[in-house]
């Protein structure tokens, strides 16, 4: 029954994305690197449905995991984290959850990691929506190595497979996605 529901679940969402976020042209992405498509996915993520799908399929991609929170970098996790949440919540597991900055912030507690205080030696979870590179999967890696945190999983929406799984696996942590950028140019 389970599994059912999360394929069900990734049918729809797989939908969502290709009507709503895949763009097929030329485009520079913020890797710098110039690409015949764009998934620009916050499209999915900040509708209800493609919140409540999204979260679901990563919450059942990491339920044999052991961690102490789950987050990502601002801005292409911020919806995700907040599904995430409620989900984890409506599931009786009140985890942690987390959003880093791009930099701290120059006011206030001027912390660069929002949300529940993380403790030295947690294990969290990454979330993105793509990923091409790693570039802001690797700064969220950075800014947890300097807190004392540990992350062995970082899971996204889409990989675009153009190196960000293997730049994570040099840092010590595997890449998870939901889809690739390929299953998007086969259809």
């Amino acid at each position: 029954m389970q599994d059912t529901v999360v394929d069900e679940a990734r049918k729809k969402l797989f939908l969502m994305v290709k009507e709503k976020a895949f763009f097929k042209e030329k485009i520079i992405l913020s890797s710098g690197k110039e690409s015949d498509y764009y998934i620009d996915a916050r499209r999915v993520t900040l509708t209800s449905e493609g919140a409540y799908l999204t979260a679901r399929i990563m919450l059942d991609m990491v339920k044999e995991e052991n961690y102490d929170a789950i987050g990502g970098p601002t801005l292409g996790a911020d919806p995700l984290i907040g599904a995430l949440g409620v989900l984890k919540h409506q599931a009786g597991n009140d985890g942690n959850t987390f959003i880093i900055r791009k930099e701290a912030k120059g006011h206030g507690k001027k912390k660069q990691i929002e949300g529940q205080d993380i403790p030295k030696g947690a294990s969290v979870i990454l979330v993105d929506d793509v990923a091409t590179t790693g570039k802001a999967f690797l700064h969220s890696l950075d800014v947890l190595d300097e807190n004392g945190i540990e992350c062995k999983t970082c899971l996204c929406i889409v990989d675009r497979q153009e190196g960000a799984g293997e730049t994570l696996a040099d840092r010590g942590a595997r890449l998870l996605s939901i889809f690739t950028g390929k299953e998007f140019l086969n259809t």
